[in-house]
């Protein structure tokens, strides 16, 4: 289930970031570093929403602290549930960004109290989302950027010509290639999903990540 589950979130990251990235003025919700990019270019007079790039950082923050906190509770009384509680927390704040996406529409305003609040929504829940590998101390691979997965794809093809597939050592790098294309795979159709979406159906775009979140805090659960 690792494996898959790497794939998904990769698609839900790159369908929410993307999606928040149109919605939001340009905010990514789980690149937050791309944030500071955006807050350099509009310092020099280029781009809007300052605020909304800066906020991006302290509420990613706190998602990962709401996630470590409520993983470490049940860690210790309920171990069953740490899991698939992460999944329902991240698909709780993804539903207030939804909801709240809708409260806001039509966005004019980069400034407006609600759409602050909606780009705050946003990236909490994807903070969740970056805290639960380390959280769960899994041995998948990152879900949510994909610039380490292009490194080690390279890293592995280059490996994989010099010593070829033979051995344990090959079929290790050839599995570990296969899990990271698959990864960054989900990440750019999710990308490009979430961009149409959004596009149909403005902010209802975000049930369909909320949908799979709930789904898979089931399936966590019914394996325990």
């Amino acid at each position: 289930m690792n494996q898959h589950e790497d794939t998904i979130l990769a698609l839900i990251a790159g369908y929410v970031d993307t999606l928040g990235f149109i919605a939001l003025f340009g905010l990514f919700t789980a690149h937050v570093t791309g944030n500071f990019v955006l807050i350099g270019a509009e310092v020099a007079g280029v781009g809007q929403g300052v605020l909304l790039k800066l906020l991006a950082f302290p509420s990613f923050i706190v998602g990962i602290a709401m996630s470590s906190v409520i993983f470490k509770f049940l860690e210790r009384h309920h171990a069953a549930q740490a899991a698939s509680a992460l999944y329902l927390l991240q698909a709780a704040l993804l539903t207030s960004f939804l909801v709240t996406g809708m409260l806001a529409t039509p966005i004019t305003d980069v400034s407006a109290a609600m759409v602050l609040i909606c780009g705050v929504l946003g990236t909490m829940a994807m903070g969740v989302q970056n805290a639960r590998g380390r959280l769960l101390q899994v041995t998948g691979l990152p879900n949510t950027v994909m610039t380490g997965n292009v490194t080690q794809v390279v890293l592995d093809v280059v490996e994989l010509i010099h010593r070829g597939t033979q051995g344990d050592h090959g079929q290790k790098v050839s599995g570990r290639l296969k899990s990271t294309l698959a990864a960054m795979g989900g990440f750019a159709v999710g990308a490009m999903a979430g961009a149409l979406a959004f596009v149909q159906v403005s902010f209802v775009a975000v049930a369909l990540p909320v949908a799979v979140l709930l789904f898979l805090a089931w399936k966590r659960r019914a394996a325990t």
